[in-house]
Parts: C-alpha cells; structure tokens; sequence
C-alpha cells in the first residue's frame, strides 16, 4: 500500500460505493446491499489487477536496469495483457538489437586488435630492414654500396607507402564514408587503366599478355572498380614466372557482365583457396613481398558494387580470377 494511486483508489472506490449504497436504502434494503456487494467487488477487482500490472512493470524496469549494466542474456517472462504485452514485445525487440550491436562491437575490437597486431608486423620488416641500411650507410665509403642501401630503402619506403594507403582505403569502405557513384563504365577501359601500372614489369619479365574484351558497359565507380581489379592483376603477374602468360578477357551475359583474368603462375593449393580473400592471409604459395591484402581490398570493393569474385586454380598449372557485375539485383 505504498502506492499513491491505489491508495486514492481504495478511498475514493470506498466513498463512491459507501455512498451509492446509503442512497439504495432510501429505495430499499436489498438494492442498498446489491449496490455494496458490487462495488466492493468491482473495487477490490481492479485493485488486485492494477497490483500486478505495477508488479509487472516492476519486473520491466529490474530487467531495464540490468540490461543497462550489461546483463542481455536474460529472458522477459510471458505477458497475456493488452497493453503490458505490447510493451513488453517492443522492449524485448530493443534489447536484442542492443545484444546484437554489443556483440558487434566485441568483434570489432577483436578484430581491430588482430588488425593492428598484422600491421604492426608488416611494418615492422621494413622498418628493421630501413634502420640497418641507415647504420651501414653512416660507415660506408663505397659509393656503389651506398647507391645500393638508398635504393633498399626506397623499395621498403614504397611497400610502405602501399601498405598504408591500402588500409586508408580499406577503413574507408568499412567506415562507410566512401560513396561508389553508379556510372555507365567501359569494362575495355576498366581492364586497360588497370594494367598501365604494370606493364613495365610484365616486360621485365617478359611475360605475354593476351586480351579478348568485348565492348561491354556496366554500372558502377571506375576508380574504384580500377582499383579491384589492379589488384587481381597484381596478384597474378606476382605468381607468374619468367615467360609466363596473362589473359584477359570480357563477356556479356543476360545475367551478368564478367572478367576472367587468368595466368599461367605457380597456382593456389587446395587448403588456401577458401582464405586467400582474407586480409592478412599468406598462403603457401604467396609472394615474399605480399602483405595479404589486396584481394581482400579487391572483394570488398566488388561487393560494395554488388559484384562478387571468385576463383580457381591449380598448383603448378595457374589461377583463374572471375569478376561478375550483375545486371539486376534481386
């Protein structure tokens, strides 16, 4: 009886019945006594169910607050009320988005920390390797030889350079502040801006390059498609051997425009293939200087078009690289 509200009930339920009956009795005995029979029992009625409505919400408020100190896993016991179940359901869909967004952040963090453990090892290489160099370069006479330290450390400064500038990206596209414009692009001039960066390389080690491009138009960023796939490209001329061949090709279905990227490399082993769009993943045949990454920076670009990549290789024989860009999403 510490509630106010039943208190009030209580005396003005009590006064109105007390009263109804006084004024019965002027009509007769038995009506006065009907009168206080019914509005006893309607009075003690609604206090009996406005007590457990309070104790009901009661319970609400206990489990709001111990979900405000981080206990989600508990479970709001059945409620058969109009407006206490309505209530209760709305609470109940909160807390489970709130579970599901706590457990997000965990993994956020976990993978944060694993992020930054990655990348803290594959800066510390060349950081070590740039440190060495400097100490030699303060002792060495030979002027050849110091040519040959600077140059050391400019190929660790760009690998450097590449590997930050490909987590700027990445945390980008997961921060979500990139915005991927829906242009009509050539895949012709996709393939063709993609491979000016290597094909130097590609000369130096003489391998052949093979393309057969339709003249197909998709929708979607031209940077950033450039990006995903000069990143694919990357990854097969670093597989190929001297002499090698790369083959580069663009189809056109009713379902969906395509890029095959193909090469005649060192080829992925069976157990590697399901990670190799993982960041940070070195498989067994990785490149010494790979970092894991840019298939990784590659699958998240395409899906972020509604695109998707997969692959297939075999050791020995080389890796087949297959972009999609769907014509309609369903």
């Amino acid at each position: 009886m510490q509630n106010r509200e039943l208190k009030l009930y209580l005396v003005y339920g009590s006064i109105a019945t007390i009263t109804a009956a006084v004024l019965c009795l002027f009509v007769s005995v038995v009506c006065a006594g009907i009168v206080l029979v019914l509005g006893a029992g309607l009075t003690i009625f609604y206090y009996v169910e406005t007590v457990k409505r309070y104790r009901k919400l009661s319970e609400l408020n206990t489990y709001l607050s111990l979900v405000c100190s981080g206990h989600y896993d508990m479970q709001i016991g059945e409620n058969t009320e109009g407006e206490l179940s309505i209530l209760q359901n709305n609470l109940y869909k909160v807390i489970v988005l709130l579970r599901t967004q706590n457990e997000m952040l965990k993994k956020d963090k976990t993978f944060l920390a694993d992020a930054l453990a990655d990348i803290s090892h594959q800066l510390k290489t060349p950081l070590t390797s740039m440190m060495v160099m400097a100490d030699l370069l303060k002792v060495e006479e030979s002027k050849e030889k110091r040519l040959e330290f600077v140059g050391i450390i400019e190929t660790q400064l760009e690998k450097m350079r590449w590997l930050l500038s490909n987590l700027l990206k990445f945390s980008k596209l997961d921060a979500g502040t990139v915005v991927l414009k829906q242009d009509s692009i050539s895949l012709s001039k996709v393939i063709e801006e993609s491979l000016k960066p290597f094909m130097l390389m590609m000369d130096l080690k003489n391998l052949t390059l093979k393309r057969d491009v339709a003249d197909v138009m998709i929708r979607g960023d031209f940077n950033w498609t450039v990006e995903a796939v000069s990143n694919v490209i990357k990854n097969c001329i670093e597989h190929l051997p001297e002499g090698g061949c790369l083959t580069i090709t663009a189809s056109s279905t009713s379902i969906y425009d395509a890029i095959l990227i193909q090469d005649t490399g060192t080829g992925i082993a069976p157990e590697d293939l399901p990670h190799i769009f993982e960041r940070f993943y070195h498989g067994k045949n990785a490149s010494k200087d790979s970092v894991g990454i840019g298939l990784a920076l590659a699958k998240t670009i395409l899906q972020k078009e509604h695109g998707e990549i997969t692959v297939n290789s075999e050791v020995s024989v080389g890796t087949t690289f297959e972009i999609r860009f769907y014509k309609a999403i369903v």
